[in-house]
């Protein structure tokens, strides 16, 4: 069973927050999702550790 648990992240293109859902039964993921706000594509970088979720997001183009 998928563990989903909502995180808010901040786009490094336009600066605005918005929310994500991780998926906690993986520890260590990578994907692109488009901000919601202005649809840039964002490179997501999840760990999860001890239940502590870290969240590194950085343009597509870096």
């Amino acid at each position: 069973m998928n563990h989903l648990e909502e995180q808010a992240v901040q786009c490094p293109y336009c600066g605005e927050t918005f929310t994500v859902l991780v998926d906690c039964s993986v520890t260590e993921q990578s994907y692109i999702e488009d901000c919601q706000v202005c649809c840039q594509p964002i490179q997501m970088d999840v760990s999860i550790e001890d239940e502590a979720i870290s969240i590194r997001t950085r343009r597509d183009d870096e």
